[in-house]
């Protein structure tokens, strides 16, 4: 098999499946339709912890991209005859270029930025388009309709728009803030700020790295935090900046996340995450910190938002995943899970699941059951650099109302996007090992999973203090 590069793919098929040995391939899609030697699973472990039924999506609502279509992931074989054999590992993409430091999934499209400048998607397991930043490695990217948020290193956030004649066409479409903003607000004095070394820069703009954006489509709004540790707000119809909360945290935001009703949460190399509550003013928005919901001494690297449940999940670099409920204007603490040796470095949400990756290389999956009991259902490996990002789409293609199956892809450190199908109700993995490892592939058994119970601490946000 040759792909269009003109690389060739060499198959071997396994008694586990089908496993691709690439040869002199720029890019690559290896098949692994089992559990094999690229993934380890771990026997479920319970509690009584309560967490939440997220759901993670992004909006494609008038896409061109948002096409009726089969998942590309969809890979049959008559070597498979065990239905374990959809579940698992399905591919890698490996592009020998840079670092995968962000991804996005819209549709069956992905999106992925790396540390070489360049944006590329992918249809179909193959290259579709791409285009270039000029400076900047990309450390995240948002997908709104025909529009790509882009944010970088240089500080700059770009926006492109996708053709609606040609969806291979990506062309740049402006940035945050826009030129006129920028320069009406540089001849201003009140409008700049002082920053280290006795450089004033104009508070509008991000001086430092953007490492996270958000967005609340209902309303129009972008977020962009930053390591210049500032959180401002875009109105995205016209790139003006709203807002910018300097020194919202005491050293980089390191992830932002908008979440229910009013609510936008910021975590922090600090070692704290804080929740702001929105208000709408004449001409523009005010954010008010409404509560500090952790400090500690390991710095939060990761947040997400289970909309299903309102639950707010967030991984720090001592590997714990911390999860807060949210309900009648309440966040309770509900505890924490560890199923990681290394830092908590991404998550994402999806049904009944929360997938955390990690600088250990691997994975968890965690499942929420009935009465809030958490089960790790399942750990996946096979990547041979940090987890550095997650995107999760649902695989309308084999799923149905009893059982959802999501695609998962993990971007890495190793230069590779590696490509999992994950149901959401999974048979005890203790089946799978015994039916379908040997004993030399099961799962690490110094992998700890666990889940630390606390006391649960309550933030009613009628009353709660502002800071």
């Amino acid at each position: 098999m040759r792909n269009d590069e003109g690389g060739t793919m060499v198959m071997e098929q396994q008694a586990n499946g089908l496993h691709n040995r690439p040869n002199n391939m720029n890019t690559l899609f290896a098949i692994n339709n089992g559990y094999g030697e690229e993934e380890e699973s771990s026997s479920p472990r319970k509690s009584n912890a309560s967490m939440s039924s997220p759901r993670y999506s992004i909006s494609t609502e008038g896409s061109p991209w948002n096409q009726p279509c089969p998942s590309p992931w969809n890979v049959s074989s008559s070597a498979v005859e065990n239905d374990y054999g959809q579940n698992g590992l399905i591919g890698s993409i490996v592009k020998e270029e840079g670092h995968i430091y962000s991804l996005a999934a819209a549709g069956d499209m992905l999106i992925t930025g790396t540390d070489s400048k360049h944006i590329r998607v992918w249809k179909n397991l193959k290259e579709f388009s791409s285009f270039k930043a000029k400076s900047g490695l990309v450390k995240a990217i948002i997908v709104l309709g025909d529009r790509i948020f882009t944010g970088h290193q240089d500080g700059k956030i770009r926006c492109w728009k996708i053709s609606s004649s040609n969806p291979g066409v990506i062309k740049r479409h402006g940035s945050f803030p826009s030129l006129t903003d920028y320069i009406k607000s540089s001849v201003k004095p009140k409008n700049y700020i002082e920053v280290h070394r006795k450089k004033s820069v104009v508070k509008i703009k991000h001086f430092d790295a953007v490492s996270c954006l958000s967005l609340t489509e209902e309303v129009g709004l972008l977020y962009s935090g930053s390591w210049d540790k500032t959180l401002k707000v875009w109105r995205i119809a016209n790139s003006k900046c709203l807002e910018s909360i300097d020194d919202a945290h005491d050293d980089a935001i390191n992830s932002v996340v908008a979440g229910f009703e009013s609510l936008v949460f910021t975590g922090s190399a600090d070692g704290t995450v804080k929740a702001w509550q929105r208000e709408f003013l004449e001409k523009g928005t005010k954010h008010s910190m409404i509560h500090l919901l952790l400090k500690q001494e390991n710095a939060v690297t990761a947040l997400a938002v289970g909309w299903e449940s309102a639950t707010l999940y967030c991984g720090s670099s001592d590997g714990l995943v911390n999860f807060w409920e949210y309900s009648n204007q309440t966040l309770s603490h509900g505890g924490a899970l560890r199923g990681h040796k290394m830092a908590a470095l991404c998550l994402a949400t999806a049904g009944n699941l929360v997938f955390s990756g990690s600088a250990d290389k691997s994975i968890c999956v965690w499942r929420r059951e009935e009465g809030g009991i958490h089960m790790c259902v399942s750990v996946l490996t096979g990547h041979s650099g940090p987890v550095k990002c997650l995107a999760v789409e649902e695989d309308h293609g084999t799923s149905s109302n009893a059982d959802r199956k999501w695609i998962v892809y993990s971007g890495s450190l190793d230069k590779s996007v590696k490509v999992w199908r994950v149901p959401e109700y999974a048979p005890d993995l203790k089946e799978i090992q015994d039916g379908f490892l040997t004993d030399d592939e099961s799962a690490d058994e110094d992998t700890e999973i666990a889940i630390e119970k606390e006391p649960k601490s309550r933030c009613t946000l009628e009353n709660c203090r502002r800071f």
